[in-house]
């Protein structure tokens, strides 16, 4: 697998959980799969490989891709306005994060605590989602720049709903540091868009085989 490759996986990830949010937020609904998928992603700390953060499965990032297609595409007919905004305000997110040594051991210390939950309750339980709202809301959401999520407040309102978004919103960020951990920086989203939406459109092929 190239490095763009795994960058655009990268990245595709942290359009998946914003994506995700989204949804969430307008609808009240996500399916399970996904959010397993996420989750799952959290929580695989050592990968052997980029894809295997994703369960070795691109299928599981298709509404990622699409997303971030929309954003490289420039079209402002399709593009996905909120997970461009959530997914833009994760990378900067994490690069405030990665100066700070000291929050990044208490995550480490409190994932390996969720990880020991999701042997006894399963990954996509309450009680697990409610631990990683509650890590998030605990780290990321002291820093200056907060995530504001739109949609229907009777939705975001709902305590199990409003833990889902937190807890989706870390899983991006863990997205957004595998992507800077394979070389991805923010400024490629301008100045190699060509080169991104080419390996993009190449790996999307691979999710929907003709």
């Amino acid at each position: 697998m190239t490095p763009i490759e795994e960058q655009v996986i990268a990245l595709a990830g942290v359009f998946t959980a914003t994506s995700m949010v989204d949804k969430l937020a307008r609808t009240g609904e996500i399916a399970q799969t996904p959010l397993s998928g996420m989750l799952s992603s959290l929580l695989e700390r050592n990968p052997d490989s980029t894809m295997a953060v994703y369960g070795n499965d691109l299928s599981s990032l298709r509404d990622g891709m699409r997303a971030l297609a929309s954003a490289l595409e420039r079209d402002p007919n399709a593009l996905q306005r909120q997970p461009l905004r959530y997914a833009l305000n994760l990378l900067q997110l994490e690069r405030q994060l990665d100066k700070r040594d000291d929050m990044l051991q208490v995550m480490g210390r409190r994932l390996e605590q969720i990880d020991k939950q999701v042997a006894h309750f399963g990954l996509v339980n309450d009680n697990v989602i409610a631990a990683c709202a509650a890590l998030y809301q605990d780290t990321l959401s002291t820093f200056s720049l907060r995530i504001q999520v739109q949609g229907d407040m009777r939705h975001l309102q709902v305590a199990q709903n409003a833990d889902k978004v937190r807890a989706l919103l870390l899983c991006g960020i863990r997205s957004a540091r595998l992507w800077r951990q394979v070389g991805g920086r923010r400024w490629h989203l301008v100045f190699y868009r060509a080169k991104l939406l080419k390996t993009l459109y190449s790996l999307m092929r691979q999710t929907n085989p003709t």
